[in-house]
């Protein structure tokens, strides 16, 4: 690569770790290796990536896109996936996955979920930021048996029951496939921000909710009890609450009027797809 104007190094070559090495002429007819600053690395084009320049070409990971453990093992993935990393044998991945991490084998991930990491044997991952191990033998079904941990959150003003949200985005749920059995253990943490009613601000408390939602046939139901576990200040009315819509589920959370309350709320799924009709 030619020197660009404005700069006294260049691109050199790039290393089995996409990491650019630069050189400079030395003014003696010859030229030397230099570490770049931040401002060369991108102005060739390149990525700063922990004090390295890194490459990044057409939207191809630094890693490689994909990176796979070795050649001809079955794995699918779509040409629109970015940034994945894939170990094992018979895997997928579809369009528009990101940021993903496979290890194992015959696992899938859905379209359009990102930063996602499965393991495990013949896994499904369905939504964005979880992490997801399948324990399953060659002859199950996808994903009979599986183990999740996801994040719900939520902002509340006033007293009542609302519905927190899969990574705290708006009208965002899990969705509980048809005639499947899952036990939920919710760990919850509620933080007073503001507002103008009783109490104070770093007021806090701590729920556990836990229980079984099950998919008969399309049809939701959900059996689950609270455990209230430490709090500060003023939370007399703070609740959470095992909850669902349609085929959407999701822990409910009620705060106090006029009270402004951050909700961070943890799950984990024990999963059983039971490939018959409950």
């Amino acid at each position: 690569m030619d020197f660009k104007i404005g700069y006294k190094v260049k691109p050199k070559e790039i290393n089995n770790l996409n990491d650019v090495i630069f050189e400079e002429f030395n003014g003696e007819g010859s030229f030397s290796d230099v570490i770049p600053t931040e401002d060369d690395c991108n102005g060739y084009g390149f990525i700063w990536v922990d004090d390295k320049c890194k490459l990044v070409n057409n939207n191809i990971s630094f890693i490689s896109n994909p990176q796979i453990s070795k050649p001809n093992n079955n794995t699918e993935i779509h040409k629109n996936a970015n940034y994945i990393s894939v170990i094992g044998v018979n895997n997928k991945l579809s369009i528009g996955n990101t940021n993903d991490l496979i290890v194992g084998s015959d696992n899938i991930i859905l379209d359009e979920v990102r930063n996602t990491i499965v393991s495990g044997t013949k896994a499904e991952a369905t939504t964005d930021n979880s992490i997801v191990l399948g324990g399953n033998a060659p002859d199950d079904n996808l994903a009979e048996r599986q183990f999740s941990t996801m994040m719900y959150g939520r902002y509340t003003t006033n007293g009542s029951t609302q519905s927190s949200y899969l990574n705290n985005t708006t009208s965002n749920f899990y969705q509980v496939p048809t005639d499947t059995a899952m036990y939920f253990h919710a760990e919850a943490i509620a933080v007073r921000v503001g507002g103008t009613g009783t109490g104070n601000i770093g007021d806090y408390g701590s729920y556990v909710q836990r229980g079984v939602v099950i998919n008969k046939s399309g049809v939701l139901s959900v059996n689950s009890e609270r455990d209230n576990i430490r709090h500060s200040g003023t939370t007399s009315t703070w609740r959470t609450s095992g909850n669902v819509s349609g085929t959407s589920f999701y822990i409910g959370v009620r705060g106090a009027t006029n009270v402004n309350i951050e909700w961070s709320i943890s799950i984990r799924f024990t999963e059983i797809r039971t490939g018959v009709a409950l």
